[in-house]
């Protein structure tokens, strides 16, 4: 017997225009495959994705010619569900939709406008197995649930299965079961950042990540075992939607900031990058302050190994742009190690940007007359070219000219000797030249104040 009725969906001209579209994107990706000597990854994972579309584009016209109830639809596509999930207020969506729905950044039930509570999704098993049926009566091809097509972000249920079985050994009591899924987690959130958005699903993800972190001894701690697991938390922080729940999630900076204490050299530096990329928003900055994790920083910046540097000296400096820090760091003997390695000639122009940003704190202003900041800030303003260096130079030397009067003399001495401060009034940038006049001024003006007494 015929059927009748027409659901929304695309009219016939669109769809094939759509799959017009398709058929060309595949034709450049195998001719992009092909033309290269080297195997193209994502040229790859981008032609699996659109054979895929081109597949879903014959299942949605197929099922288009029937009356699909509503409550197979997603209200997203306004076609026929595949992978039905259940978000926290009860409604349910097409996998793929909703996720690019909270991709986006929404975070509220596209039906009800309620805000959602969590993110997590849910499988509609309930609801999969009746378009099963429904699927099977009107003879319309229903992909098997295992052989899920990719959605969006390039994950299929497979995938999602992994996810969840690596986790699962991150509570085995067997070290070596910890140990496997540990490397392939980080290996999987390296590659794929949709693996990394997988960990914002689920509640209890991250909290089973560093499990054998939270139950172990730093000193009985299998050291391969504890890079990985930092290492994924450095990758999983990326994910600028991961910022916020890595941070607030309990253990996860007080495990950080032991890891940049202990472990291999890539452990420690690793912990500091994670640091650093978590320390984009603002809340985790003084959330990592109050942790103390700015006397380890400071620790392993002194101990100088060349892994850990930079990745030191980025994490600081994000840090100390909110007060709080600047003082903790100051407290903590920045100022000390900074300027231990700018006069051994390490990271100059990296640790210079946080020494400035340290000098409004009247305690490290100090510090630096007294370790003999000011001859070793105009030796460099002479010597390096970087523009960038010589105005954080010349900026610091403006604040300790305006609060320690008993560095004018020097400062006086450079400037007849070599004319430095004058030059730099004439060629440096324009913050540079507004210091280097500063200093000039101050300075000239005591001169005749000398003089009229």
């Amino acid at each position: 017997m015929a059927k009748s009725g027409v659901v929304e969906g695309d009219p016939p001209t669109v769809a094939t225009a759509k799959a017009t579209e398709l058929k060309r994107e595949l034709q450049r990706l195998v001719k992009a495959i092909l033309s290269e000597d080297d195997i193209n990854v994502d040229a790859i994972d981008k032609t699996h994705q659109t054979l895929f579309a081109l597949k879903d584009l014959k299942h949605n016209k197929r099922s288009s010619s029937f009356n699909t109830p509503d409550e197979f639809r997603c209200s997203l596509s306004k076609e026929l569900m595949r992978d039905p999930v259940i978000v926290a207020t009860g409604q349910t969506y097409d996998r793929p939709f909703i996720q690019k729905w909270l991709k986006a950044g929404n975070r509220t039930c596209p039906r009800t406008q309620q805000v959602l509570s969590h993110t997590i999704l849910t499988p509609n098993h309930l609801i999969r197995e009746m378009i099963s049926q429904w699927c099977k009566v009107n003879g319309i091809q229903m992909p098997d649930h295992s052989v899920q097509y990719l959605s969006d972000e390039g994950l299929t249920e497979a995938d999602r299965d992994l996810f969840f079985s690596l986790l699962e050994k991150m509570s085995s009591s067997t070290l070596s079961d910890q140990k496997v899924a540990a490397r392939e987690l980080r290996l999987l959130t390296k590659k794929m950042p949709s693996f990394r958005a997988l960990f914002g699903e689920s509640a209890d993800a991250i909290p089973q990540l560093v499990r054998p972190l939270s139950r172990s001894n730093s000193n009985v701690l299998h050291p391969n075992l504890q890079e990985d697991i930092i290492t994924t938390l450095l990758n999983l922080s990326i994910h600028d939607n991961n910022k916020k729940l890595v941070a607030e999630t309990p253990k996860v900076i007080p495990l950080l900031v032991d890891a940049l204490r202990s472990g291999t050299i890539e452990t420690r530096s690793n912990a500091a990058a994670a640091l650093f990329t978590l320390s984009a928003l603002d809340s985790n900055k003084e959330l990592i302050g109050k942790s103390g994790a700015l006397k380890p920083l400071i620790e392993l910046l002194d101990e100088g190994n060349p892994v850990a540097m930079k990745d030191v000296a980025s994490a600081l400096f994000s840090l100390c742009i909110i007060h709080d820090n600047k003082a903790r760091a100051v407290r903590d003997g920045a100022v000390r190690a900074i300027l231990k390695k700018i006069m051994s000639n390490v990271h100059v122009d990296e640790l210079l940007a946080i020494l400035a940003m340290l000098s409004n704190n009247q305690k490290a202003i100090e510090e630096m007359g007294d370790l003999g900041a000011v001859p070793c800030l105009l030796n460099i303003i002479r010597e390096t070219s970087c523009a960038r260096s010589r105005e954080n130079c010349i900026a610091i030397l403006y604040t300790i000219c305006y609060c320690d009067r008993t560095k004018w003399k020097t400062i006086r001495d450079e400037e007849k000797t070599y004319g430095t401060i004058s030059q730099l009034a004439h060629n440096g940038t324009a913050r540079a030249k507004r210091k280097a006049n500063g200093i000039l001024d101050r300075l000239n003006r005591a001169v005749n104040l000398t003089h009229t007494a």
